[in-house]
């Protein structure tokens, strides 16, 4: 898949490129669960470095190769986040984006690794996805209305969202913009 053919990236990473910038100047941006790297691909393409966490060897290579062919500043690590420690030292980034993957476990791990005035961006699907017909359908990959924020506690929301967003094809989710206290 070439990436002209990925999934245009979430429009949340759009509205948040400048505080990523930011975020970055404190410690590296990461895409946990990245797949192949649409959002990743996004960042970097803003001229911020990005580190893309996935499980996926496959999906990971081509994301390499995408930002080789374009020359842009990506790291991949291969990591299965749900049997191994996440590859994160407290404390050190600048910025976490997670989009379409939920496995709350790691969530207070997730707060843990933002560094001081760090930014966490996230994006999943809602039990409302169900009504849709596509996507997942296990209530563990899928969150309760109004439960986003509360699997961050420590840290301060900027923006909440939960609805349906209607392009390219109609997504029931949550969003959530959150900052840990410097």
């Amino acid at each position: 898949m070439s990436p002209t053919e990925l999934a245009p990236a979430s429009p949340l990473i759009s509205r948040h490129l400048d505080a990523l910038r930011s975020a970055a100047r404190r410690g590296p941006v990461v895409d946990l669960a990245c797949g192949r790297g649409r959002n990743a691909l996004a960042i970097a393409r803003a001229g911020i470095p990005v580190v893309g966490i996935d499980r996926n060897a496959a999906f990971l290579s081509a994301l390499t190769e995408a930002a080789r062919e374009e020359d842009l500043p990506v790291t991949p690590v291969r990591a299965d986040l749900e049997a191994s420690p996440l590859p994160l030292a407290p404390g050190g980034c600048g910025a976490i984006v997670v989009f379409r993957y939920l496995h709350r476990p790691l969530c207070r791990e997730l707060s843990s690794a933002l560094c001081p005035g760090g930014l966490l961006l996230y994006e999943t699907f809602t039990i409302h996805q169900r009504e849709l017909g596509y996507g997942p359908g296990n209530a563990a990959f899928l969150l309760r209305g109004g439960e986003l924020p509360g699997l961050f506690p420590a840290l301060e929301v900027l923006h909440h969202w939960e609805g349906v967003l209607e392009a390219p094809r109609p997504m029931a989710v949550a969003q959530l913009a959150a900052r840990r206290p410097a």
